[in-house]
């Protein structure tokens, strides 16, 4: 997944103008959590200088806890989620049959695990549940989901949206939301396996890409997108090209509708 983020700039970008492509480096180390925070804390720097420079910041990443940067460089406190994914991203480090980092990305923004190591992303702080929309999640490990039962998350599955349209279905939970302005958080596997193989971790059940794009449009509209992130993009799974199509689509959307020509920032 930490090849999608230069196939979505090369081919998703290179057609539209005012864009600046900014780059966070990553080491050349094997990944562990050390690396990975200090890519969160590059991370945030960068999105503060968008911000503070009038830009909205668009983050390509290979992985979901980019959140952490994004949220600390836009102040989480004043910021709402709204998250997009085939999977909750809401175990934690008692929770996880895995291991697997990502799959801790928004109980990371939400404070429920690695404390010690967000406090070290200047600017973080943990997002209220209560400010935090879950959109197409249907891959849950059973603790996991327990968790999210038990959270103050609104959750709104994939048969929600299609049978009352994204508008429609999200209107409620998005305007009952306590924040002057959202982030937006696209994993491109809540698409459907249909749709598009975005990663190994695609299923069925997901959205189409015209629901996603919906979907897009239905939360731009209720209040400002401060920020927003495409992530989990694998090109060796993409075999026939939909899932790249299906990022460009979504990139367009996002600069084209919904945002101010900015950086586009990218992590890998």
């Amino acid at each position: 997944m930490g090849a999608g983020p230069a196939r979505l700039v090369n081919h998703g970008l290179g057609s539209l103008s005012d864009v600046r492509v900014d780059q966070v480096e990553v080491e050349e180390l094997a990944f562990e959590l050390g690396t990975t925070f200090r890519v969160l804390r590059a991370l945030a720097e960068k999105v503060t200088i968008a911000v503070q420079s009038n830009h909205i910041p668009l983050i390509l990443a290979g992985e979901c806890l980019s959140c952490v940067g994004t949220l600390a460089g836009l102040a989480a406190e004043s910021t709402a989620i709204v998250w997009l994914d085939a999977h909750a991203d809401f175990n934690t480090p008692e929770t996880t049959v895995s291991g697997f980092l990502d799959g801790m990305a928004l109980a990371t923004a939400t404070g429920r695990c690695w404390q010690k190591l967000t406090s070290s992303v200047r600017g973080f702080r943990p997002a209220g549940e209560r400010n935090v929309v879950l959109i197409g999640a249907r891959d849950l490990d059973p603790e996991e989901r327990a968790l999210l039962e038990r959270s103050a998350i609104t959750s709104i599955d994939t048969t929600t949206i299609r049978k009352r349209g994204a508008k429609d279905a999200l209107c409620g939970p998005l305007n009952s939301l306590n924040a002057q302005q959202l982030y937006l958080h696209i994993d491109l596997d809540v698409l459907d396996l249909s749709e598009a193989r975005v990663n190994q971790f695609s299923s069925t059940g997901g959205l189409s890409l015209a629901e996603l794009l919906d979907t897009v449009r239905a939360v731009a509209a209720t209040r400002p997108v401060a920020a927003a992130a495409i992530t989990a993009y694998d090109p060796s799974y993409d075999e026939d090209g939909r899932a790249l199509r299906a990022g460009t689509a979504l990139i367009k959307e996002l600069i084209g509708s919904n945002f101010a020509p900015g950086p586009c920032l990218s992590t890998r």
